[in-house]
């Protein structure tokens, strides 16, 4: 028993150290402005895609209800088609240390949502969380008007951050019983399947058109990270430590993303601390822990 909870704090920490590279590599991309949001979330797919059906045949075979592939389809614009793309936009036009804080709302997000559709109550802790950490993000949108060029953030991105932990949660909130009922790699080789079907009418013509010949091999090598590891391994990763562990635990995990991404966007020089990005991160995560410390005592 032991065993299978420090694999599962292993398997979520590792993940989270991946999301927490992923922001700063999607910011270095989008900063190139070689590949477009669109084709680089299918090359994302396509590579999920063919790593996962993959490993499918070496492992035994899981067979899908019919019922069930509208709701993987469903699960699989929400989860990672409006996901990924709300993020890979949104990181255009913000910093990846306010990226790295809109991404820990998740907990809060999926609080909201278990209250509207499994009636699971909300006390006065977790709506005080809310509020501050409401007040974080408000505050961190009117100061996101600043010069600073491609590492500017504006309101405009700060929303599509927003409507990226949005979907997300929304995703774990509708979605849990298919989620459950299939092991890891059928369920994913099926999500990311589905969602480059639904990316390649977005972007064919860009996949066409974008000068392969001029990207460098650091951004290749990102990209290349973003496709394995952002994608193949921490969503493998996920799923694997959300057997072993609470879920409150998992999502305590998500505060590792905006200090690791801090610590490295001012390393690489790609981003700056300020004292409003400190504040508002102190209020989003004091918001979150909250929530969190709410759930835990609830349980």
């Amino acid at each position: 028993m032991a065993n299978e909870k420090l694999a599962g704090h292993l398997a979520v920490a590792g993940a989270y150290i991946i999301f927490g590279l992923n922001v700063v590599c999607c910011k270095d991309i989008a900063n190139s402005a070689l590949v477009s949001p669109i084709v680089l979330f299918t090359f994302r797919a396509l590579g999920a895609a063919v790593l996962f059906w993959g490993l499918s045949l070496f492992m035994p075979r899981e067979k899908v209800d019919r019922g069930d592939f509208w709701k993987i389809a469903l699960a699989s614009l929400l989860g990672l088609f409006l996901t990924q793309f709300t993020f890979l936009q949104g990181i255009t036009m913000a910093s990846a240390i306010d990226a790295a804080i809109m991404g820990t709302l998740g907990p809060i997000f999926t609080m909201i949502f278990a209250f509207l559709f499994l009636k699971e109550p909300i006390t006065w802790m977790k709506a005080g969380g809310v509020a501050i950490s409401f007040a974080g993000i408000l505050f961190l949108i009117f100061n996101s008007v600043h010069s600073g060029g491609a590492n500017a953030s504006t309101p405009a991105g700060i929303v599509l951050l927003l409507l990226n932990s949005l979907c997300f949660a929304l995703y774990l909130a509708l979605f849990r019983p298919v989620i459950a009922k299939y092991n890891v790699v059928t369920f994913m080789k099926w999500m990311f399947l589905f969602s480059l079907l639904m990316s390649l009418p977005f972007s064919a013509k860009g996949l066409v058109t974008t000068d392969y010949s001029v990207i460098p091999m650091k951004v290749g090598l990102e990209i290349g990270y973003l496709v394995f590891f952002a994608t193949f391994v921490a969503y493998f990763l996920i799923p694997f430590g959300q057997k072993r562990i609470r879920p409150t635990l998992v999502s305590m995990y998500s505060y590792m993303q905006p200090i690791l991404a801090t610590v490295l966007s001012i390393i690489l020089g790609v981003d700056a601390l300020t004292w409003q990005k400190i504040l508002a991160t102190a209020l989003v995560v004091g918001g979150v822990v909250l929530v969190s410390k709410s759930r835990a005592a609830a349980r």
